[in-house]
């Protein structure tokens, strides 16, 4: 762990006031994560943007949740799985959805389930998935922008999952009800 400083607008760099009077106008506080990144304002710009872009692309709650969730838990996040679980369930997502992804366990659908395939393949092989992997990711219905976008999603979490594994950022306390520890079985 690295020792680093949560900020808040007394506190942050110049750069960084409007971006995070920006989260306080969203949250109506500035979240832990927000402002451990204040630190380097081009970082939190960055993941903002990238939070932006995340919810203008082509996928449903559900299938948002599926990406966020299963780079989440694969990337072992403590902070990211509960504040997306309480995402997820403000969204309306079912909470059979939300148990599997957070339990590493396979989705009942079909079509999510191989969202959630190929999101663990393009992880676990650095952006380079087989092509029997991206055969099933199109015959789900999924296309050229959907991979795209999906890589929108995937460097969202990067950007947030380091940061939290790098300085442990605390959860928050709206978020700490859904505080999540990886199973040991999936170990």
């Amino acid at each position: 762990m690295t020792e680093t400083t949560i900020h808040t607008i007394e506190t942050a760099p110049d750069a960084a006031i409007p971006l995070l009077e920006g989260s306080v106008k969203a949250f109506g506080s500035i979240p832990n994560l927000h402002g451990v990144m204040a630190t380097s304002p081009a970082l939190l710009e960055a993941y903002k943007e990238l939070s932006r872009l995340a919810m203008t692309t082509g996928f449903s709650p559900e299938e948002r949740t599926v990406i966020w969730m299963t780079v989440n838990v694969a990337n072992h996040c403590h902070y990211c799985v509960p504040a997306h679980t309480g995402i997820a369930k403000r969204e309306k997502v079912s909470n059979d959805i939300i148990d599997a992804l957070r339990d590493e366990m396979p989705l009942a659908d079909a079509k999510l389930e191989t969202l959630r395939g190929f999101t663990l393949a393009l992880r676990d092989n650095h952006g380079r998935p087989s092509a029997d992997d991206l055969a099933t990711f199109r015959s789900a219905g999924y296309d050229d922008k959907a991979l795209q976008d999906l890589l929108v999603i995937f460097a969202q979490k990067v950007l947030s999952n380091y940061t939290n594994a790098l300085f442990e950022t605390p959860v928050d306390g709206m978020f700490q009800p859904f505080a999540w520890q990886r199973r040991a079985a999936a170990e």
